[in-house]
């Protein structure tokens, strides 16, 4: 795993224009992650939480500083570039699941291998497999317990086998036990895959399952 760095954040901040001017929601946020280390990015609802995600993983444009990711800076390319990169080396998993309904389960994580043009069919039944579903294969979401749906979304994103695994408060839609098992899991993943992971989340629990904490407080960093 090594000392390398998977994320660099340099002088990160945001602000938006509101009814009374304008709103910081970061200030000068600067960290580093290394490359397979498992973070949390806690705080109270309001702190800047998803935002920061939402910049790192370039869905979402500063209005200071940089973030690199596996050393590219990720602010220096186009939409389509940042695009690109994140096909190459994020996989996502939110609170929501994100699953296409029109899709099975199998489909479902099939679809970013196909969109790679790479073999896709068996790499996903494997990956299924691996999160208890192989029984599910052909079941549409809808028919899915929410737990199941989780499995499936982690599935979609581990079978790419992502440097970077962003989750945006991945238990938040599930109940205890059920987000337990879902933890277990991802942390199962992103051992086997040495997968960095950072993970937004106001569970501190789950928080204290990570190598390390991220904690804001009002758009700057706590600690």
């Amino acid at each position: 795993m090594g000392s390398t760095s998977a994320i660099e954040v340099t002088h990160l901040g945001k602000q938006v224009a509101d009814a009374t001017g304008t709103l910081t929601i970061l200030d000068d946020i600067n960290f580093t992650v290394s490359a397979g280390q498992s973070v949390a990015i806690t705080g109270a609802s309001g702190s800047g939480k998803s935002t920061l995600l939402g910049l790192l993983a370039g869905l979402d444009l500063p209005t200071t500083g940089a973030v690199r990711l596996g050393g590219q800076s990720i602010f220096e390319l186009d939409e389509d570039g940042r695009a690109a990169v994140r096909a190459s080396m994020v996989g996502f998993v939110f609170q929501s699941f994100q699953l296409l309904p029109n899709l099975t389960a199998l489909e479902n994580v099939m679809l970013p291998l196909e969109l790679a043009g790479r073999d896709a069919r068996n790499s996903a039944v494997a990956m299924l497999d691996q999160v208890g579903l192989a029984h599910r294969l052909d079941h549409y979401p809808s028919t899915l317990s929410g737990g199941e749906q989780q499995r499936v979304s982690l599935a979609r994103a581990f079978v790419m086998h992502p440097a970077l695994l962003f989750a945006d408060e991945p238990t938040g839609s599930l109940d205890a036990v059920t987000g337990e098992r879902i933890i277990d899991l991802m942390f199962a993943l992103h051992r086997a895959q040495h997968t960095t992971l950072v993970l937004v989340t106001h569970d501190l629990a789950l928080a204290e399952r990570c190598e390390r904490q991220i904690r804001l407080h009002a758009g700057r960093l706590a600690d």
